[in-house]
């Protein structure tokens, strides 16, 4: 795969600060026939440091699709300033665009091209000189180089999916967007894609991730913004969206039955699930593990083993969102959000 850390764009002086920022990004579609006018993207502030990353979460509709597609040019924005590497999208299109890869949701490859024409091809409309181009490495990255020569329709969907990651890395961009890269696909293909995603970004290239799979970006983000009707409702860290929440569970498995919760658990979040396994939540800001462990042992059972569960990222999220989604659904109405497909 290429290397990006060090990406000096025409006429680019120094490696920008922030890979993408977007300030106060506005989308509106104007009314049309039947439809309604839509305000797709309200206010949108992000800024994506250089060599991150970024996970951009949301449920269908949020605004995500629309940012991506402000940002590679295929949507123009209402208001607001987008910059790529430093490059804003209307007074220097050419530099943005070229500082950018878009893998997007749909499989789009000529069924009859082989990939390595798919790649030349390619990295011939970006400008990049025959001698430049890097399109062996790229098909041994995504390990297709035994497939070089073979028709994309004879591919399968992991393969392709593969080949678009290098197809967006022709031009070698310091900034790679992929837009639900693993949906559809089966475990095996995902594991794969998130090694390609890892090591793309070691090599300094800066990746903006969508996923419906929130275990997908709690893996590989560093830093997660979260979008509901098209306004950024979080911002942080990884570890700094999950501690949000500041609930834990601890799971004691019994040596013996329980017919019930022990009275002098009543004044905690004691669950008993099963006869032998006590899930008791607490607040780790406001609660000692040790008094919890003194109240199970004044219970008079034994403890024959322990372990926690910590908050998630989908509990960050639902929490987040769900909200927006009832008042949708109308009163009185509850759903899960819609966070698989």
């Amino acid at each position: 795969m290429p290397d990006s850390s060090s990406t000096r764009l025409p006429d680019s002086p120094a490696l920008p600060e922030y890979a993408v920022e977007i300030r106060q990004l506005e989308k509106t579609y104007r009314a049309s026939g039947k439809a309604p006018a839509k305000h797709a993207v309200k206010g949108v502030d992000l800024a994506i440091p250089r060599g991150s990353l970024f996970g951009l979460l949301g449920p269908n509709g949020a605004g995500k699709s629309t940012i991506i597609n402000i940002m590679a040019g295929l949507v123009l924005k209402t208001a607001g300033t987008v910059k790529i590497w430093g490059r804003d999208i209307d007074r220097e299109a050419r530099g943005a665009r070229l500082a950018i890869g878009v893998v997007p949701q749909e499989l789009n490859l000529d069924p009859f091209f082989t990939p390595r024409e798919l790649l030349d091809l390619h990295a011939g409309l970006y400008g990049v000189p025959a001698k430049e181009r890097i399109t062996d490495r790229l098909l041994s990255a995504v390990g297709l180089a035994d497939k070089a020569e073979a028709y994309a329709r004879t591919l399968s969907g992991g393969m392709r999916r593969r080949l678009m990651v290098a197809k967006a890395m022709v031009h070698s961009p310091p900034v790679l967007v992929l837009d639900e890269p693993t949906a559809g696909v089966d475990i095996e293909l995902r594991q794969m894609l998130w090694a390609q995603v890892r090591e793309l970004n070691r090599r300094g290239v800066t990746v903006l991730l969508t996923t419906h799979y929130l275990e997908e970006a709690e893996e590989l983000c560093d830093t997660i913004a979260i979008i509901n009707h098209g306004t950024v409702v979080a911002k942080d860290s990884t570890a700094n969206l999950v501690r949000r929440l500041d609930s834990k569970a601890l799971i004691v498995h019994l040596d013996r039955d329980l017919a019930a919760v022990p009275e002098t658990l009543s004044r905690f979040q004691a669950e008993l699930p099963e006869p032998r396994r006590l899930v008791v939540r607490y607040q780790p800001s406001g609660t000692n593990v040790g008094d919890l462990l003194g109240a199970i042992r004044d219970a008079g059972v034994t403890i024959a083993d322990l372990t926690t569960e910590q908050t998630d990222l989908e509990d960050i999220f639902l929490q987040l969102t769900r909200g927006s989604h009832d008042e949708e659904l109308g009163a009185g109405t509850r759903e899960r959000a819609p966070v698989r497909p």
